[in-house]
């Protein structure tokens, strides 16, 4: 079955060649990596203590929901 005399550019392993891909295919998947890591680094980043167990997950991020609970009791009371 055909030699591995006319494949331009790609790898023949075991009788099967695989094509290299083109430059576009390379930039997409480099910058898709590149947004899987900032979007994996960034949640271990916000729930990172509550994964090792270092914060209960009701602790909450911080005290941002007093403003709006403050805002109800004021609608509340009109």
């Amino acid at each position: 079955m055909g030699g591995g005399g006319g494949h331009e550019g790609g790898t023949t392993y075991k009788g099967f060649t695989i094509p290299r891909p083109k430059r576009w295919h390379v930039v997409t998947g480099k910058g898709l990596c590149a947004v899987m890591w900032f979007w994996v680094l960034y949640r271990a980043k916000q729930d990172g203590p509550v994964v090792l167990g270092w914060r209960h997950p009701w602790e909450g991020h911080g005290d941002h929901s007093h403003d709006h609970d403050h805002d109800h009791e004021h609608e509340a009371s009109h």
